[in-house]
Order: structure tokens, then C-alpha cells, then sequence
């Protein structure tokens, strides 16, 4: 194996925990702040709620991505969380944003 394949093989990991941590936590946020647009709350509140949960989440995310030990989990926790914030976006779509 040449130079060039090895140091990619090292390195790929670390990109990609990168990667899940800017993209995959940025989705997560942005799910988890349409999603709590479901809560049975007043819009603005929902939309307060929602913007400040979004910090926290992002934040959570990142941290997430690298203290699991590899970075197939991360991706993993990233979309089981995204999963179980669907189905409260997806309604939050489907009604057009006004619950």
C-alpha cells in the first residue's frame, strides 16, 4: 500500500467525524427546533423553544460524535436521534407550520 493510502486510511475517520459533526449536528438542531413546533405550546413559545433546544442539541451532537469510539456510531446516534425526531417535524410539515 502506497504512503498516500495509508495516511487516507488514518485519516478517514477523523473526516468523517468532522463531517457528522458539522453536517449531522446541524441537521439534528434544525430537526429538533422544526419538531418543537408540535409541542402543545403557543407558536412563539414553540418557536423560542425550538431556536434555544437547537443550540444545546448542536452542542450535544458534537460532543456525541467524538467520545463514541468509532465513527460508524456516531453516525449511527446521529440517525436514530433524527429518527425519533421525525415523525414531530414531519407533522409539523404536513400541517404547514400551523398547529
Amino acid at each position: 500500500m502506497t504512503a498516500l493510502g495509508v495516511r487516507a486510511r488514518h485519516v478517514a475517520p477523523l473526516v468523517s467525524r468532522i463531517v457528522a459533526a458539522i453536517v449531522g449536528g446541524y441537521a439534528l438542531a434544525a430537526l429538533a427546533s422544526v419538531a418543537a413546533l408540535a409541542l402543545p405550546m403557543s407558536t412563539p413559545q414553540a418557536v423560542l423553544t425550538g431556536m434555544l433546544s437547537s443550540f444545546a442539541i448542536y452542542a450535544g451532537a458534537v460532543v456525541w460524535v467524538f467520545a463514541v469510539r468509532s465513527a460508524t456510531r456516531a453516525w449511527v446516534g446521529l440517525l436514530v436521534a433524527a429518527a425519533v425526531l421525525l415523525p414531530a417535524a414531519w407533522s409539523v410539515w404536513n400541517a404547514g407550520g400551523t398547529m
